[in-house]
């Protein structure tokens, strides 16, 4: 008779008690680089595989191996600083310290070596892409770059239209 009241008070227990579900979307759009590649809600590292230089996005860092140690700078190796960012070919990954697993990375995507097709966030159209600093249309706070913006109307540009 115990046992089944302990059941039944822990049955109701679950029923009764308040569920809470989490939901922890990350999206760091405005934080990748316009030379990032375009198609990525959420970026962690780019894995170059032209130069085998990692750049993790939180810290605007490149990561590189020198002299047996991993080096942590906000440029790019010394022997490719005149490396093009924006048309060498970038792997998104999404795993903590990614450059730990760098044999894996090399291996895996030499095939992308000199592959320069891969579309940039600073070529996009997609207004996802309008706050990423340094876009074209860059849109911060809500404000369209006016520089780039063509809207239609011959209004004078004074906000003395009329009102209907």
């Amino acid at each position: 008779m115990k046992k089944l009241l302990l059941c039944v008070t822990f049955v109701v227990a679950i029923f009764t008690s308040e569920t809470k579900a989490q939901v922890n979307v990350n999206i760091n759009i405005g934080s990748q680089p316009v030379w990032g590649p375009i198609g990525y809600d959420r970026v962690d590292y780019y894995y170059l595989p032209d130069i085998e230089t990692y750049y993790y996005v939180p810290t605007r860092q490149f990561i590189y191996f020198s002299g047996g140690n991993w080096v942590f700078a906000y440029g790019l190796p010394p022997a490719y600083r005149s490396y093009n960012l924006y048309s060498g070919y970038k792997v998104v990954v999404n795993r903590p310290k990614a450059y730990l697993y760098h044999d894996t990375y090399k291996i895996k995507y030499k095939k992308y070596k000199g592959n320069n097709s891969q579309a940039i966030i600073r070529n996009s159209n997609d207004p996802r892409y309008y706050v990423v600093k340094g876009h074209p249309k860059y849109k911060a706070n809500g404000a369209v770059n006016k520089s780039v913006s063509k809207g239609k109307g011959g209004g004078n540009g004074k906000g003395k239209g009329k009102n209907r």
